[in-house]
């Protein structure tokens, strides 16, 4: 097992190498971000002068090299629209990300899991047929414009719920519940066809004979057994949401990583990008790893030797 471990923490230093590559390249493509550091009456020669300054005039390869040296020791340099630790701003803006991603992953499970489960045990049954047309309706509906709708019947027309912001529970659940509906719908249609596909093993069959009962069947028989393939989604799904609620973070006004890249991509703010595209694809190959380690347990014939 440990040897497996080590072996995947290569792995994934080397992937987080190769994106941020991508990243640095991609960066460079959109433009110089002296233009819009400077005033539009700068003369060539400020332009000039700051673009030495900050080294922009070297070879992109030489730009590179200090980027990679420097971020070896943890440093993505300073924010060029807020004179502060890149870095340091994105891990202000994480805490507000994960609370969001956690909170639409937890929705998601709570849901989507006992509606998919329910839903195969009630095979051909009208709640069958209900819930795979509401969970392909859930799929088919854009997150953001279901997050305009809650924000125009919860908080406009019923005045339940703010409209926008960061702060208690009631400012947490719109938002969680717009970035959830399509994972929970998919963890529910997944869910379904596993466990239809486990219910119609010999094993189920025999279970049922020695007399034990349909919650004992469904719970320990059926629901482990088909679990690999939810882990697999549950594990996907989390990674996502951690980077994937750009939209909906700029629709509420949740001060996350997701809404400072999108500001910092306009600007042309490079370190804010590449230090909050390491941080999220760190999280994303540390959950990877997670659900792979998992697997020995829920199927006992996997093993990492």
């Amino acid at each position: 097992m440990a040897g497996y471990v080590f072996k995947r923490l290569i792995q994934a230093v080397v992937l987080l190498k190769c994106v941020m590559i991508i990243v640095f390249l991609l960066l460079h493509m959109t433009g110089d971000p002296v233009l819009v550091m400077l005033d539009t009456d700068a003369t060539h020669e400020d332009i000039e002068h700051l673009r030495k300054l900050m080294g922009f005039d070297q070879p992109l390869y030489v730009q590179y090299g200090r980027f990679f040296s420097n971020a070896l020791q943890g440093n993505f340099g300073e924010s060029t629209e807020h004179g502060e630790s890149a870095m340091g701003l994105v891990l202000e803006h994480f805490p507000a990300t994960i609370e969001m991603a956690v909170g639409a992953f937890v929705f998601a499970v709570i849901i989507g899991i006992p509606f998919g489960c329910l839903a195969a045990f009630r095979e051909g049954s009208a709640y069958d047929k209900g819930c795979v047309g509401i969970t392909v309706l859930m799929q088919a509906v854009p997150d953001f414009w279901l997050a305009i709708m809650f924000i125009m019947f919860f908080s406009v027309t019923l005045g339940l719920l703010p409209s926008f912001g960061r702060g208690g529970w009631e400012h947490f659940i719109m938002p969680a519940f717009a970035a959830s509906t399509y994972h929970l719908a998919r963890l529910a249609r997944l869910m379904r066809s596993q466990m239809l596909e486990v219910l119609r093993q010999d094993y189920i069959t025999t279970a049922r004979a020695k007399g034990l009962s349909e919650k004992i069947v469904l719970m320990v028989h059926a629901l482990k057994n088909s679990s690999i393939p939810i882990v697999t989604v549950m594990g996907l799904d989390l990674g996502i949401l951690l980077g994937g609620t750009v939209i909906i973070e700029v629709v509420f006004a949740w001060p996350g990583v997701g809404r400072l890249v999108v500001d910092s991509i306009a600007n042309r703010d490079f370190p804010i990008v590449q230090s909050a595209v390491f941080l999220l694809a760190s999280g994303f190959v540390l959950i990877n790893l997670t659900v792979d380690l998992v697997y020995a347990y829920l199927d006992p014939r996997i093993t990492y030797e």
